[in-house]
């Protein structure tokens, strides 16, 4: 009975982010969910009270597909530099791949001061995006000095960006050779020359390594 529920409950999770994604957060109905996920509303109401409590099971479900990605990759033992490279690359695929990372940025944009969740997605990412960056830089990886800030702060917006193309829907092909791009460009006003040669700006299936233009 147990494993039926928590099937049940992935369904209506899954479902939710489906039509917050396609439809937003306002457009998207419970009875839309419900069908979607083949399921009876009721089954939906003894899962959850509300539409902001199906927007919170996918925001963190988003999260949690998030830090496991980062966990993999310090797992494998890549650099902090490489890692929050390869997590850019997780992030392209995952907004064509998995229905709860563009969902929750599309609730995060869609409820900012309309509802009151305890995930923000775009905040869950940034962290992420800038907890790699501080480790790179203490690791040594980063030439930036006293302009850290401003390093952060490009990243950061960069890294946003990717959610910006993605939302245009550019096919994962374009998306993924632009990060690609993205990172040859900076990468180049972050690292010590020397260790250019060191680093993967391409997406973890390729060999590409950072070279000068």
């Amino acid at each position: 009975m147990q494993e039926r529920s928590e099937r049940t409950r992935g369904k209506l999770v899954h479902a939710a982010a489906e039509m917050f994604n396609r439809n937003g957060y306002a457009n998207a109905t419970l009875g839309q969910i419900a069908a979607f996920a083949g399921v009876t509303k009721g089954a939906l109401y003894f899962h959850f009270s509300s539409k902001a409590d199906l927007a919170e099971a996918v925001q963190l479900q988003g999260s949690a597909l998030l830090q496991g990605a980062v966990r993999e990759l310090h797992e494998a033992g890549l650099s902090p530099l490489q890692a929050l490279i390869d997590t850019t690359h997780w992030l392209a695929r995952s907004l064509h791949e998995e229905p709860a990372v563009p969902a929750s940025f599309r609730i995060t944009k869609e409820c900012t001061g309309l509802q009151d969740f305890a995930a923000d997605f775009y905040g869950i990412w940034l962290a992420a995006v800038c907890g790699l960056l501080s480790q790179a830089a203490a690791a040594g990886e980063l030439r930036v000095g006293d302009r850290w800030e401003d390093a952060e702060s490009l990243v950061a917006a960069a890294a946003c960006g990717i959610e910006a193309m993605a939302g245009t829907g550019m096919p994962y092909s374009e998306l993924q050779r632009r990060v690609s791009g993205l990172w040859s460009l900076l990468l180049p006003s972050l690292v010590p020359d020397g260790d250019w040669q060191n680093l993967r700006f391409g997406t973890p299936e390729s060999d590409t390594p950072l070279t000068r233009g």
